[in-house]
């Protein structure tokens, strides 16, 4: 269980890292165990031997869905013209369990009723850059992943997610969504462990989230406050991220990032004035490009001892009123475990 429980955290943190460019990877499972025949393969694309069912129809400048042959369980559709799903395109693949939509022209109002609420099967749906203005449903419950990056959204209903106990993976990051259009979104969802909100219309860090979540990215929206106790009630919380951003100090709780489970936190691009307080267990903290003039280091370590100093491997501090000398004399004690400390 161990094993893959890293395995799992692994991939999504390797996804997710590069202060932070978000790119997309197309990946295919490993093939099926069950041995089946060949299916008919659209002539429009590609059914490999080796890999039987799966149809790729990416990059064909394909302007509508082939009618799918029973028998395919993984659909790749990225990077074409599409601009609707049909009736019937799917009536054949009712267990179809990957669903690759990336980069198309689809619409809501061009989904039409009996397609995508079909799939029961279905654990992964890609469905970034194209024109949704709401969310896509009624989903499967069996899925795991939800990537509706760089769409139109701008509501999304509580009842979206419904039940959807087994999603990990959720991606909503380049929409229009606001604090109170995301009210009860995320209930039920018992498994989620990744939330990206970046890049939308948010005031507050969203409410409701799970206690499942490992990793929650809010970059570049118009927060302006962490109430207190919000990180208290997400346990499993390692990476949290909310860069260009409104945070000045006055909008953060006292001590509300002094959490153990927390590995990871980005505060670059804010208005801050001072370094908040943290966990000894946090590893790395951006604060670059904020208004920063005191390097106060209780807020790091409440006291320095053979047992008692700070985790922190990175620290940015590039971009405000400090500099090397504003360190005070007891730093290398608190800080003796950080390989970067950029001023500058």
């Amino acid at each position: 269980m161990f094993s893959l429980c890293s395995f799992l955290l692994a991939g999504l943190v390797c996804q997710s890292l590069g202060q932070y460019d978000y790119y997309e990877e197309y990946y295919v499972p490993s093939a099926p165990l069950e041995a089946i025949l060949s299916p008919t393969c659209a002539q429009e694309c590609e059914c490999p031997i080796s890999f039987p069912t799966a149809m790729f129809c990416n990059e064909r400048n394909l302007k509508f869905i082939p009618i799918v042959p029973s028998g395919i369980k993984y659909l790749y559709l990225q990077n074409n013209y599409i601009k609707e799903i049909k009736a019937g395109v799917f009536d054949n693949v009712t267990d179809l369990r990957w669903l690759v939509l990336d980069n198309n022209n689809i619409t809501s109002d061009k989904i039409q009723a009996g397609t995508i609420d079909k799939l029961g099967s279905l654990e992964k749906l890609l469905f970034s850059n194209n024109k949704l203005t709401k969310p896509p449903g009624p989903l499967s419950k069996s899925l795991d992943e939800l990537n509706l990056v760089g769409n139109q959204l701008s509501s999304f209903p509580t009842n979206t997610l419904s039940g959807m106990e087994n999603l990990t993976t959720l991606h909503l990051s380049k929409n229009k969504l606001t604090t109170e259009s995301i009210t009860g979104a995320f209930k039920g969802l018992k498994s989620l462990v990744l939330l990206d909100m970046s890049e939308n219309k948010l005031k507050k860090l969203p409410a409701g989230v799970p206690p499942s979540l490992l990793m929650l990215y809010a970059d570049n929206n118009d927060i302006d406050s962490i109430p207190n106790g919000y990180l208290a009630k997400l346990p499993a919380l390692q990476y949290l991220r909310i860069s260009n951003n409104k945070l000045a100090d006055s909008g953060i709780a006292a001590g509300v990032f002094n959490v153990s489970s927390l590995l990871d936190l980005d505060l670059s691009f804010n208005k801050l004035k001072t370094i908040p307080e943290i966990n000894e267990a946090l590893e790395h903290l951006y604060l670059q490009a904020n208004e920063i003039n005191k390097f106060d280091l209780s807020n790091i370590c409440k006291f320095s001892s053979p047992v008692n100093y700070s985790r922190l491997r990175t620290l940015r501090l590039d971009g405000n009123n400090l500099t090397h000398s504003s360190m005070p004399d007891d730093t290398s004690n608190c800080l003796r475990q950080a390989s970067e400390i950029i001023f500058d």
